[in-house]
């Protein structure tokens, strides 16, 4: 049996489900498949962070000498990689290396901070509008510095960003204390991205699920893709498990599993998966007042619905979705380093997943090269969320035939070559 769809997204997480919300806004009607369950997957484990601050690429000059630094440090490092000879993963890493460089970052400044000022824009629009109650809060992003170096570079990165329009506020160790209860005596100062927000990520997820099917999306899950058939440069089937389906338009929405899902299409599309931890806990007895990023460690704190979560580490090559306790422990041992914290945390959820993440930093949007109906939407690394409802947006203008709010070219596929 084959199914007719106008668009069909393959991928339920934060940018398929924007993608959906913003084409059903236009009028258009969709079908969403996901191989697991839609609005459950990495995305919802997430630190909830939305960070229009985040316009430097992780790919960025000094990047591989700190890397290798990390991984000597092994019961602290943010940074892990998997040991591996697979050839799409060598050239991964190869392409990250070179891609490690300052021509790298101001190619990408401009499209990073145009996606993460719509997206920041949209989120705020969304909420209002859907009404939704998933802990929003737009009080910024707080780092905090235990050593005179860190802070340094941290007031020299906010100064820097600052150039480029984002709002940036530094506190001195007698203001930091102020603003944050939470950090401990030894905290030396912060650096305050002020235009940031946050949110429970699941929630949210959760009422724009329930919001996207309202709209009149046919929602299909557990059903993974199996292939894909071409032909005359468009996408005329794509086949699954529970049947093939014939769209006008396909978006290809699918996370660290867009290489694997769209082996038959012939693109190159260089993602690797990398693994991130969280671990969520009940309000401590001082919470944090802040999202917050503990600046030597590289962990994320987010303080929402009565509960704790910290997010850290990011592990490339690795597909495995199994939170490694070793990790866990060591991600609140990192917290306890910054943060008043109980002696005994109860912990209600550990969690590993996946980021889709691009040698050069800067996600994957635009039309395949290849097939005039089809459009990828992928390589967010750990700001899919972030950036999600930015690229619903620009998604659904492409689809319409229309010009999207920014340029899409150094988005585009093609630039790998």
């Amino acid at each position: 049996m084959t199914i007719k769809s106008d668009v069909l997204i393959i991928g339920g997480g934060p940018v398929g489900l924007s993608c959906a919300y913003y084409l059903l806004k236009s009028g258009r009607k969709v079908t969403m498949l996901d191989a697991k369950e839609i609005g459950k997957g990495s995305g919802s484990g997430n630190a909830g962070h939305i960070v229009p601050s985040h316009i430097i690429p992780l790919a960025a000059p000094g990047v591989v000498t700190s890397a290798l630094k990390w991984m000597l440090d092994p019961a602290h490092s943010p940074f892990g990689m998997k040991v591996s000879l697979d050839p799409n993963y060598i050239s991964w890493l190869l392409k990250f290396v070179l891609a490690c460089n300052e021509s790298n970052v101001q190619r990408s400044i401009k499209p990073l901070n145009d996606l993460g000022q719509l997206s920041a824009k949209n989120f705020s629009q969304i909420i209002a509008e859907e009404k939704f109650d998933c802990s929003y809060q737009e009080k910024g992003l707080l780092f905090l510095y235990k050593t005179e170096k860190a802070f340094h570079d941290g007031q020299h990165e906010g100064e820097f960003m600052q150039k480029h329009g984002i709002p940036v506020s530094v506190y001195d160790k007698t203001k930091i204390h102020e603003i944050e209860p939470a950090a401990l005596d030894d905290i030396i100062g912060g650096v305050h991205f002020t235009g940031d927000s946050h949110l429970n990520p699941a929630v949210f997820l959760k009422l724009l699920s329930d919001r996207v099917l309202e709209m009149g999306a046919e929602m299909i899950e557990h059903t993974p893709v199996t292939g894909f058939e071409s032909a005359e440069g468009k996408v005329k089937v794509v086949r699954t498990g529970s049947g093939a389906f014939e769209a006008q338009h396909v978006i290809l929405a699918a996370g660290a599993l867009t290489p694997s899902v769209a082996k038959d299409l012939k693109l190159n599309i260089p993602i690797q998966p990398a693994r991130g931890y969280s671990m969520t806990m009940s309000a401590t007895q001082t919470m944090p007042s802040h999202a917050l990023i503990l600046g030597e460690r590289r962990i994320a704190v987010s303080p929402v619905d009565g509960l704790l979560r910290f997010t850290g580490r990011l592990e490339v090559g690795n597909y495995s979705m199994e939170p490694n306790p070793v990790w866990i422990e060591r991600i609140e041992n990192s917290a306890r380093e910054y943060l008043r914290l109980d002696e005994k945390l109860d912990v209600k959820e550990t969690w590993a997943g996946l980021r889709p993440t691009t040698p050069d930093g800067v996600p994957i949007i635009g039309r395949s090269p290849n097939h005039s109906n089809l459009i990828l939407a992928t390589g967010h690394a750990m700001l899919g969320l972030s950036l999600g409802p930015g690229t619903g947006q620009v998604v659904a203008e492409l689809v319409n035939g229309q010009e999207p709010a920014f340029s899409l070219s150094p988005m585009r596929l093609e630039r790998f070559g």
